[in-house]
């Protein structure tokens, strides 16, 4: 298969490079002396694929958010582990050793002979929300993930929050290279397939509650990455990867075409809705306080008009009679249903100090507090509400080892 390259490298590379392209039977189409060169030919010269050296000169924001616009896969070469840092910093992971011969090259081009996957029923999305105020988001979401994965599922856990993510700290996880924009800019070049997420993901081994994690942004001006066509597609593929999907979102659900004048410009919530709207199940986390209903009762309305599902899980989370009153539980349950119309949800006790451990150590509620009121408050919930009736985990424990083989 013929590819047409583009070429950004200092010499003597960019000699050796283009021998070795066009003696495989490839078209380099540009040699470009720097990013600004390389962005500027990237319309009329239209290649596949920029082959671009890792640093400053010949790698730039400018250079990803053209080739990601045109659908042009970005390969970086690199020849110290400066510029590997720097070229995992900007979210790339279609990396290759400077010194490398063309072999190591061509499996990174569109073509290249891959194994094929096994076929993989349509995993399950459950998108995890809840208003401003840290109601217990990404707590709850790391927790699903972990329960999920105790019943033998296979779980990927994605952070999609465009203005505050913290899965990865919270699992003391690297986020220098985030994962799940690396999935967004694979899928706007339409390169994104199972393989790839294997090699982007990193995995929380914790047992036989392992699970795949895509960390987030760590800089929240990098949102404009997250685009709603690129989150729709890295979603469908990753349901075609693993059982479960989880997405830990933000909470703002505004969709910003007040403030812009610019139709097609991107939305910084567009990551957020996508979600809300792609989920099989969402479940709503609300903190269980006066000041946390009141946010959670006025934002509620707002997730009804998003949400495609009828499937909404409404949790009251940090339930505690020190915030709420005397008999918590009824309280906040008489509350959502008096003055938000939302009957039987899940309570989750607050444990402090298991809380504060799963914190301190990066670990889940699982590990740390496996018999804690909260950690069992969450189990319950995935295995009543998100789970479907009659799933053994005998049965999926059997399904999970086949497929770590």
């Amino acid at each position: 298969m013929t590819v047409r390259i583009a070429l950004a490298v200092p010499s003597p590379h960019d000699e050796r490079l283009a021998f070795e392209a066009r003696r495989h039977g490839h078209d380099v189409v540009v040699t470009a002396v720097d990013a600004d060169d390389l962005e500027s030919a990237l319309v009329p010269a239209r290649p596949e694929v920029a082959i671009v050296w890792a640093d400053e000169r010949y790698l730039s924001y400018g250079v990803l958010a053209e080739c990601d616009a045109r659908g042009v896969r970005v390969v970086a070469a690199v020849s110290n582990d400066v510029e590997r840092r720097y070229a995992t910093g900007i979210g790339l992971y279609d990396l290759v050793d400077a010194e490398a011969g063309w072999d190591a090259i061509a499996t990174l081009l569109p073509g290249a002979d891959a194994p094929a996957p096994a076929p993989h029923a349509r995993g399950t999305v459950i998108a995890v929300w809840g208003p401003a105020g840290s109601p217990g988001r990404t707590t709850l979401a790391i927790a699903i993930a972990a329960e999920i994965a105790a019943a033998g599922f296979t779980v990927a856990l994605a952070d999609v929050d465009t203005h505050s993510a913290s899965v990865a700290p919270a699992l003391g996880l690297m986020d220098e290279a985030p994962g799940f924009a690396a999935a967004c800019r694979l899928a706007g070049a339409d390169s994104l397939d199972r393989a790839e997420l294997e090699r982007i993901g990193q995995r929380h081994d914790a047992g036989d509650s392992s699970f795949w994690v895509l960390t987030g942004i760590g800089q929240p001006s990098r949102w404009p990455e997250l685009s709603a066509d690129r989150v729709l597609a890295t979603i469908d593929e990753c349901r075609r990867w693993v059982d479960y999907v989880v997405l830990d979102t933000a909470s703002s659900l505004e969709s910003d075409e007040e403030i812009s004048s610019d139709m097609f410009a991107p939305r910084r919530n567009a990551a957020t809705v996508t979600a809300l709207r792609e989920a099989d199940h969402i479940v709503a986390v609300a903190s269980a306080d006066p000041v946390g209903l009141a946010r959670f009762l006025r934002a509620h309305g707002d997730l009804a008009d998003v949400a495609v599902t009828l499937e909404i899980t409404v949790v009251a989370n940090k339930v505690r009679a020190s915030a709420i009153g005397l008999g918590p539980a009824a309280q906040v349950t008489q509350t959502l249903s008096r003055f938000g119309g939302i009957d039987d949800p899940v309570l989750v006790p607050w444990d402090q100090q298991a809380m504060d451990a799963a914190v301190l150590s990066a670990r889940t509620l699982a590990e740390v507090a496996p018999k804690s009121a909260a950690r069992l408050a969450i189990r319950r919930l995935v295995a009543d509400r998100l789970l479907p009736v009659g799933a053994t985990r005998r049965r999926a424990v059997a399904g999970s080892r086949l497929w770590r083989r």
